[in-house]
This record gives C-alpha cells, sequence and structure tokens, in this order.
C-alpha cells in the first residue's frame, strides 16, 4: 500500500532508478568499450591505410628519378657526340677528307647505340650531307622540321629536343629528335648535326617499371606535347595535354605528387613527376588509388569484419548480461518487497509499519501538523475461523483488506497487517474530523461485504474500528498515539462491536 511521501517515491521509483543505473549502465559501458575497440581499430586501419599512400608516393618519386637519370644520361652521351661532330667540322683537316674518313672521325660508337635510330649532319638548305650509318650518305631534305628551323631561326638555342615525329628515312618509325647547331666561322648558320632516337627506348624504359594494373608513367615535353606513356596507345603519342589541370601540376614546381583524375582515361591517381634540370622534359608516375588501396582495403575489410563481429558479440553479451542483471534485481526488490509485504492481505507488514510510523511523525514533528491512526479488528474472527475454517478466514481477511487499501486515496496515507485480524491506518497531516471520516467508510465498507457469520450478533462480518489523533511535538512520542488507538478500539469492542470509537481522553494519561 502507500507510505509517506519519501517513501512511497523511493518504493516506487527505486527499483526503476537501479534499472538505469544496473544493466543499462552495464549495456552502455559494454556499447562504449565495444565503440572504443571499433575506434581503436579504426584508427589503425586509418594509420595504415596513410602509410600505403605514403609508400606508394614515395616508390613513384624512386621510379621517376630514376627514369630521369637513365634518360638524361643517355642524352648527356648523345650531345657529347653532336658537339664532338660540331668540333670535328671546324678542323679543315677532317673537313677535307673524304666521305668515309670524315665519318671514321666525327661519329663514335654512341652512333651504334640500340636505339639510336640515325645521326645525321644536315646543312644549311637541310640536305644530308654526312651519315653515321654508311659513307654514302642517304638522300633527304628537312628544311620544314622544326629541328631545322629552330636553329636556322635562332642561334642561341643550345641542345633543341623535339616533339615526337614519324621519320622520313625510316618508314614512319616515331622518333623524336636531339640537334644542334652548325655555325660558320663568321656565325652564320652553316647547318645542324641531329639525332634520331627511336621511341621504343622510351617504351622499353617506362615498360619496365611495375606500377599495378592501372597504374601511368609518362615523358612529356614542358610544351605539353606527350611524348611516351605506358599502358602505351599509340594514339596518344604526340597528343597535346598543356590544358589539363595534371600539367598545370606538373609545371607548378620542379617536383612534387598530388592526387588527381586522369584526362586521358578518367582513373583517379596519385601522381609523382619531376621536371628535368637541364632537357625541357617531365616525368610523370602515377600509381592508381585502387591499386595502392587493393590490399589495404582486403585487410581493413577481413580486420573490420572480425572487429565488428566481435564488437557486436561484446555489446550482445552485454545486453545478455543486463537482462540477467535486470532480473536479478527485479528479484531483488521483489523479495525486499516480500520481506515488507504482508503475504496474505499485500498490505504493509508490522515490520514495515514501525519504519512508516517512525518517519511519519518525524516529518509531523517538523510540521507541527495533526498525525491520525486507525486501529481496525474484525468483530469476532476466532468464533469465524471456528464456524468456517482457516482458508475461509484468510478470504475474508483478504477481502477486509482490499476494503481498507480502496478507502486510501492520498500518497502520504498508509495501512498495514499489524497482527492476526487487526490493521492499521496510518493518516499524517489528519485531524479527528478526518480520521472519524476515513474510520467510517472502512467500517461500513466492511459491513457492506454482507459476508456471513452467524456467530456475530450482526449475522454478517464486521469490523471495530479505534481512532486518535494527536499534534504531534517534541514532548509527544508515537508509542503515545498507537496506544491511544488500542485504547479507542478496547473501546469500541466493549460498546457493542461494529462501530468507531475516537480516543479523547489526554494523551498523558494515555500512556
Amino acid at each position: 500500500m502507500v507510505k509517506g511521501d519519501d517513501f512511497r517515491r523511493r518504493r516506487r521509483f527505486g527499483p526503476f532508478r537501479l534499472s538505469l543505473t544496473g544493466p543499462h549502465a552495464l549495456f552502455c559501458a559494454g556499447l562504449v568499450i565495444a565503440l572504443g575497440m571499433l575506434g581503436i581499430c579504426g584508427a589503425i586501419l586509418y594509420q595504415a591505410r596513410v602509410d600505403a599512400l605514403n609508400r606508394a608516393r614515395e616508390t613513384s618519386r624512386n621510379l621517376a628519378l630514376l627514369a630521369e637519370r637513365d634518360i638524361e644520361r643517355n642524352f648527356e652521351l648523345y650531345d657529347l657526340s653532336m658537339q664532338a661532330v660540331i668540333e670535328g667540322l671546324r678542323d679543315p683537316e677532317v673537313r677535307g677528307s673524304s666521305a668515309h674518313l670524315q665519318r671514321l672521325a666525327l661519329f663514335d660508337r654512341a652512333a651504334t647505340a640500340r636505339y639510336l635510330a640515325a645521326m645525321l649532319v644536315i646543312d644549311a638548305s637541310g640536305n644530308i650531307v654526312l651519315d653515321a650509318a654508311s659513307d654514302t650518305h642517304r638522300s633527304g631534305n628537312f628544311a620544314d622540321r622544326p629541328y631545322f628551323t629552330v636553329h636556322r631561326d635562332n642561334p642561341n638555342v643550345g641542345l633543341y629536343v623535339s616533339d615526337p615525329y614519324q621519320s622520313r628515312l625510316r618508314d614512319g618509325s616515331p622518333s623524336i629528335a636531339l640537334s644542334r647547331r652548325i655555325s660558320n666561322p663568321d656565325g652564320s648558320f652553316a647547318g645542324i648535326v641531329v639525332i634520331a632516337v627511336d621511341l621504343n627506348y622510351f617504351q622499353t624504359l617506362l615498360g619496365g617499371l611495375s606500377l599495378g594494373p592501372h597504374g601511368a608513367i609518362s615523358l612529356i615535353g614542358r610544351n605539353g606535347i606527350m611524348i611516351m606513356r605506358q599502358p602505351y596507345d599509340a594514339k596518344i603519342i604526340g597528343r597535346d595535354i598543356s590544358q589539363a589541370s595534371t600539367f598545370r601540376n606538373f609545371r607548378a614546381a620542379p617536383e612534387g605528387s598530388f592526387s588527381e583524375t586522369s584526362s586521358i582515361d578518367s582513373v583517379r591517381r596519385l601522381y609523382a613527376f619531376r621536371n628535368f634540370p637541364g632537357l625541357p622534359l617531365i616525368v610523370m608516375v602515377a600509381e592508381a588509388e585502387k591499386d595502392i588501396y587493393a590490399a589495404w582495403r582486403a585487410r581493413a575489410i577481413r580486420i573490420g569484419s572480425v572487429m565488428a563481429a566481435f564488437g557486436a558479440a561484446f555489446v550482445v553479451l552485454s545486453v545478455l548480461l543486463g537482462i540477467q542483471q535486470r532480473s536479478r534485481m527485479r528479484a531483488e526488490s521483489e523479495l525486499r518487497m516480500l520481506a515488507r509485504t504482508d503475504g496474505l492481505t499485500g498490505l504493509h507488514n508490522r515490520r514495515t509499519l514501525g519504519e512508516i510510523l517512525e518517519h511519519e511523525w518525524r516529518r509531523a514533528r517538523r510540521t507541527r501538523h495533526a498525525f491520525s491512526l486507525l486501529f481496525i479488528d474484525i468483530d469476532c474472527f476466532k468464533a469465524y475461523n471456528d464456524t468456517y475454517g482457516h482458508q475461509a478466514g484468510d478470504e475474508t481477511l483478504a477481502a477486509v483488506a482490499r476494503c481498507i487499501s480502496g478507502s486510501i486515496r492520498r500518497p502520504g496515507d498508509s495501512a498495514a497487517r499489524y497482527g492476526g485480524e487487526e490493521f492499521v491506518v496510518v493518516l499524517p497531516d489528519t485531524d479527528e474530523a478526518g480520521a472519524m471520516s476515513m474510520a467510517e467508510s472502512i467500517r461500513r465498507q466492511i459491513s457492506d461485504l454482507q459476508i456471513e457469520h452467524g456467530a456475530s450478533p450482526y449475522g454478517h462480518v464486521t469490523a471495530s474500528v479505534g481512532a486518535a489523533s494527536l499534534q504531534a511535538d517534541r514532548e509527544n512520542e508515537v508509542s503515545a498515539l498507537v496506544h491511544a488507538a488500542d485504547r479507542a478500539l478496547y473501546n469500541a469492542k466493549r460498546a457493542g462491536r461494529n462501530r468507531v470509537t475516537l480516543f479523547r481522553e489526554a494523551m498523558g494519561a494515555a500512556g
């Protein structure tokens, strides 16, 4: 039933509060731990992803540097060979010798290199005058070629590297030209020396660098003309990519790296590039992000799946433990309730009644309010048990308890089974008039049950009620009120039962 406000609040919300700080706390702790573990796993996987990107960037830089140094070394040798030819042509003895001797004197073994397609001396009109391949030079005029016109029109150009072109001497074989100007003693244009480099050199060099199934590596002129690209596509060679966003990044710094989507095949890659310091060339190495993260992604899926499963299992375990703890707490709460409740009537037991009286009396002392107590006793109950049996007696006790509990309306009021057929109702903040009204209501409801009682002078079950009311202060004790209510019940019994009696004697005399 209902106790004082504070007791009622603790009784009603205590188990619920515990459920929030018990099973729910266990679940929340499990969830936090699982999320923490997943967070740590996520941080580790993220760092692994960053490491994979850094390794790919470093690998691409090294490959770009390797390609740059190989090309620079070969171009330097070719340039030295051309400078040697120019120096030799200034010697009158060489110029006056036969074509065979000139070829032996001017062209070194570099002219026989694998990918050196041709080494020629071309006069001021664009005609071949010396050919490293034979004493009898091939015929052809190349005055229209950019590698010729650039030296003719500008005496200050040093080594010139041309864009890719199709060779007229080798059935259209793709090549690039390295050329230098030959000047007369007076500085006028005398022709050029040119070396044609087969593009297969770049294809072989770049093709030997492994960048994964979607990687790319390119050699590009600083004017944006594609010289070579792997994977190889003849249609791309010679293409102008100067307007592509990737190329603008290449021109922005001597070297660097960045991520961008290719304008050629729309694959997003990590680019590492280097501008050749002594040549108008750019080498670019690009590994596809899907290849960079392929191994990481597979590992992340495996580890993430295991950690997710482990975290889910941990949360489920926490839930199960929480449910078990909730059940245990509910059972403990029920046990505590049973320890405080009369099992037959559902009212508070005598032990709990003592706690309620002490608590409510202290509160009444603080507020100096009236405090009332009702003692209720079923009339002739021993005779009822003797006549109808103890089972019927228990049913009658339960029915009377329902009448009593049903009469209680205020949160602060409470009822208890005092012992046997006796009940007590605690009425804080209630004066004599209120106590009498409540007592009469309970007595009438019990009588109205019309439970047959042949041994009673009234023919049915009735109850006598003793009421007592006291102004609580520090000079009074609750035991005086209990004794007064008990005396009032005695007076009601003596006056004929089935009635309510209020104890009006001085509390001191009652004690």
